[in-house]
């Protein structure tokens, strides 16, 4: 057996590798990992420093042994029946690939050939069989022997099991109705409950403390598969001016393979025909991803057992997420409904719509060309619909969704303790190991403070700042590039405005169905969120490509590391990419215009945009509306075409070799691949969705009904996915749901101020109590009672059409009438007054209200959230009292078997000195 490593020497210009830094490392250093001749773990960490041996000579390659198919589709072994295959290797044969490169085929075959021998080197098996549908694939399949597992189990830190759990778990006050719960629970005859067992980190040395019962099961596929590719990320397969260069990931990207996965365990319409299979992939389908189990809850204990922890988090949150918005969604409802069948007892929508008083009011034009006089009751049946959404039960919305949030989040982190002790991932984060990109580039040695010993890091104290400010600079260029897309929009805006203005029909009569709901406002704003949706799309597809570049320079120790950095830069640039647009419409619009005699310019240039007379809060509706089903459209396209149109293709092309028995790893083979980032954008998905939900639902009630009804689909989507149209993902281990929960914490802090500020700023509300309580009666009013009446005109400004700046401002359209004032919607003193065209006392008794309202409300509903979070623990005490009878029980354990070996040691040890000497002293008495 060879014991040493093969890589290849080569020169730097025959190197057709140029994907930057990741899998390069100085030939003195390399990453972790076992000498290939497995030696006991207490020598694997003394032997990870020394460099192996250099060969280029074909005689040095050991090369995999091709055999043909053994005519079974559903094997997942080896032809001899025995051997489990942990992982696939797929590549296209040099022999038989055609290429324009002169030379480059044979270059590529000794990279792989030098891989695959240093695969074999570390102790793996490798078997090679060619495709049948496409004689230029090769496969080759990878077995893990029991000597590596166990090696790399240990150095990777996995915790397997030493006997079965017995603790009992307590009865739930909701056991009385399982009756009732039975029909949405998984069948358990088909997917039994997994058995628990108390767990401890692997050691080889203390191999007898471990529950052992059939060493082919001890480590399930899903480890198997983890170690595999711990090894398969880790090993070397060139040299180039003495920098190894090493790693799947990096042999896949260059197209020396075409990929690398591991295997489903059956078909997913149909159980596997091998007897020994578990078919759990046919279960999940049948359980989980099919329409018919949409009622069903989702069976996470298998999804965890054979996509790994990770991907068993992400939907234990998305199932919990959806859940809670069941209760937000009702609500919700009930608040929309409130608004509709009282949208008839709304006075002021009455007013507008009245033809003796809405049709009376001629209102200034909003720009300063070509825009006409108006009457005010060409916006009734938009005020109708404000009345909707504008109402009293959107203020009991808003702080019901405050409380909300914070129970959704506090109950979270229960739910997740909760997995955390079931999944038996409490202490992952001693577990996890570095990325092989970061080991590959700790070449500097440092002394650790705690330690006092030597220990290898990728950089420098300065270097470390260096990186940091320059990815800091690099996403702060892209925000405001965001930020400079959003003032083009706003742009648009005014520009379009004038046309729609213009061009629009002049007809009002309020007769003409266009007229009557397509108005400048509406048409101006339709057109500007589709076009803002349109640059969110194709500025987040560009943006994903930039912060993956930024965080592979930025270098974090490991993938929870990386993958916290990766979400921190998308959220950052997302949050501004998705949500500018409505702060635009929620806070700035309309709100800094001046009055018609003194506009207020964009750019010197550009007329700021006003908001309709009922406000602004009808357009945030709108905008909310479009972005949320559009991204809900485009997602669901891109989900489940995208993949499903790439599979059926690939079918097309392979219809001639369709009458063929093909095995489990070609049918694999021709899936998707799920990448490595592939959670991380559902995760944003969500994430953008639950900003929506809570930031802006003041001016949505419906909102948080439209998420749960996506969210419904989007679990089966997600599932269906992954078990029919992609590859198997490389199981990884998760304790939590990482930097996204932090993220929702900000989202549910801000969400209390926005909501308040809507609320205050954006809707109608505040100057329609203010008027109700103050200005409908004397001193300032002329009712005897408290009433709504005359607020329309109470909130109307006059303006003096001759007191216009510019003299070519007369009325184009003659069929209004000759008329020396029109209004506005502002509080100011009319013209003749000695303070005219300034702010009067009911704008100041407004902006008074609003303050109070925001600062009360605010208060409140923090005071609230504290009050939860302070009273709902993280951890519930049953499961912190699992935990420490769990730890209790597994050190007991450990420390009694540890005993016994020490007893039955020293007994061995007693009866050979008792022989000894009995021996000695038998020749003597003789």
């Amino acid at each position: 057996m060879m014991t040493r490593d093969v890589l290849l020497e080569m020169e730097l210009e025959d190197d057709d590798d140029d994907d930057g830094d990741i899998g390069d490392v100085p030939a003195s250093r390399r990453p972790l990992m076992a000498p290939p001749t497995l030696l006991p773990s207490s020598l694997v960490l003394e032997n990870l420093e020394q460099t192996s041996g250099t060969l280029g000579s074909q005689q040095d390659f050991r090369t995999p042994e091709f055999e043909e198919f053994n005519g079974k589709p559903d094997s997942l072994f080896f032809n001899d029946g025995q051997r489990r295959i942990d992982f696939v290797l797929v590549y296209e044969d040099e022999s038989r690939k055609e290429t324009n490169k002169k030379g480059s085929n044979e270059k590529q075959r000794r990279k792989r050939q030098a891989y695959e021998s240093n695969l074999m080197c570390d102790g793996l098996q490798l078997e090679a069989t060619r495709s049948l549908l496409d004689d230029k694939l090769v496969f080759v399949k990878v077995h893990a022997p029991w000597e590596v597992l166990c090696t790399y189990a240990e150095i990777m830190h996995i915790k397997l099991p030493l006997k079965p759990n017995d603790l009992k778990t307590r009865s739930s006050a909701f056991d009385n109705f399982n009756w009732f719960t039975k029909v949405l629970q998984v069948d358990e005859s088909l997917i039994k409950p997994e058995q628990e067992f108390f767990t401890a980190p692997f050691e080889k040395n203390r191999m007898n403390d471990f529950y052992i019962k059939d060493r082919d099961t001890f480590f399930n596929p899903a480890t198997r598969s983890r170690i595999v590719y711990f090894i398969l990320s880790r090993v070397h397969y060139q040299v180039v001016n003495n920098v190894k260069k090493f790693g799947i990931n990096r042999l896949v990207s260059s197209g020396i393979y075409k990929a690398a996965f591991p295997l489903h365990d059956c078909n997913f319409s149909s159980p596997s025909e091998d007897l020994s299979c578990p078919n759990e992939r046919y279960l999940l389908y049948r359980e989980w991803a099919h329409p018919r189990s949409v009622y069903k809850k989702q069976p996470l204990d298998l999804i965890r057992k054979y996509y790994g922890e990770k991907i068993g988090i992400y939907f234990a949150w998305l199932g919990y997420y959806t859940q809670m918005l069941l209760l937000a969604a009702v609500v919700g409802v009930a608040c929309f409904l409130y608004g509709y069948f009282n949208q008839n007892n709304c006075t002021w929508s009455k007013e507008v719509c009245d033809p003796d008083i809405g049709g009376q009011i001629i209102m200034c034009p909003q720009c300063d060309r070509l825009c006409p006089f108006w009457k005010l009751n060409i916006t009734c049946e938009s005020s109708k619909k404000l009345c909707i959404f504008d109402s009293f039960g959107t203020l009991i919305f808003a702080v019901f969704m405050g409380v909300w949030v914070t129970l959704f989040l506090e109950f979270w982190k229960r739910r997740q303790a909760e997995l955390e002790y079931e999944w038996d991932t409490v202490e992952l984060q001693q577990e996890e190991q570095a990325r092989p990109e970061y080991e590959a580039q700790c070449t500097h040695v440092v002394i650790n403070e705690i330690t006092q010993e030597e220990e290898r890091v990728p950089f420098t104290t300065w270097g470390k700042c260096i990186r940091i400010t320059l990815c800091a600079s690099a996403v702060f260029f892209w925000i405001l590039l965001i930020i400079a897309s959003v003032i083009g929009i706003i742009v648009y805006r005014l520009s379009v405005f004038i046309v729609f203005s213009a061009k629009l029909p002049k007809n009002l009569n309020g007769t003409d169905p266009i007229q009557k709901y397509l108005t400048p406002q509406t048409a101006t704003s339709i057109t500007a969120s589709l076009i803002s949706f349109i640059i969110i799309m194709i500025l987040n597809t560009i943006y994903e490509r930039v912060a993956i570049m930024i965080t592979n320079f930025e270098l974090p120790r490991t993938q929870t590391d990386y993958e916290n950095s990766l979400t921190m830069k998308m959220f950052l640039f997302q949050f501004v990419n998705y949500y500018s647009s409505c702060f635009y419409i929620a806070f700035f619009k309309g709100k800094f215009v001046g009055y018609p005699g003194d506009p207020v310019y964009w750019l010197g240039k550009y007329r700021n945009e006003e908001c309709d007379p009922g406000g602004c809060l009808l357009e945030l509706t709108t905008q909310l509306t479009i972005i949320m089903g559009g991204k809900a459209i485009w997602n669901n396209i891109q989900e489940v075409l995208l993949p499903w149109i790439m599979n059926l293709i690939g079918r097309c092309r392979t219809v001639s070799g369709a009458e063929k028995i093909t095995p489990r790893w070609e049918q694999d083979y021709h899936l998707q691949p799920m990448g490595k980032l592939g959670l991380f954008y559902e995760y944003l998905e969500m994430i953008i969705q639950f900003g929506f939900v809570t930031l802006f639902v003041a001016s949505f009630p419906l909102a948080p009904l439209l998420a749960l009804v996506n969210n419904i689909l989007e679990v089966r989507v997600d599932a269906w996915k992954l078990t029919t149209q992609y590859r198997r993902m490389v199981p990884e281990k998760a304790q939590d749901i990482g930097a996204w929960q932090p993220i929702m914490q900000g989202i549910a802090i801000l969400a209390v101020v926005t909501n308040a500020m809507i609320i205050a700023f954006t809707s109608d509300m505040i100057p329609r109590l203010v008027y109700y309580w103050s200005f409908s009666v004397p001193p300032y009013g002329d009712h005897l009672h408290y009433t709504m009446e005359g607020y329309i005109d109470n909130s109307l400004s006059f303006f003096n059409i001759a007191d216009f700046k510019s003299k070519s401002r007369e009325n184009p359209y003659t069929e209004l009438g000759n008329y020396t004032t029109c209004r506005y919607r502002d509080f100011r003193y009319p013209p003749g007054h000695p303070q005219e065209y300034k702010h009067n006392i009911y704008y100041w008794h407004v902006i008074a209200a609003k303050l109070a309202f925001i600062i009360v409300m605010e208060h409140v509903i923090y005071s609230v959230k504290f009050l939860i979070s302070y009273t709902i623990p993280d951890v519930s005490k049953s499961t912190k009292s699992k935990i420490k009878r769990e730890k209790y029980l597994t050190q007991k354990l450990l420390r009694e078997n540890h005993l016994k070996d020490m007893t039955k040691n020293m007994g061995a040890i007693v009866e050979k000195m008792v022989e000894v000497v009995d021996n000695n002293l038998r020749p003597k008495l003789d």
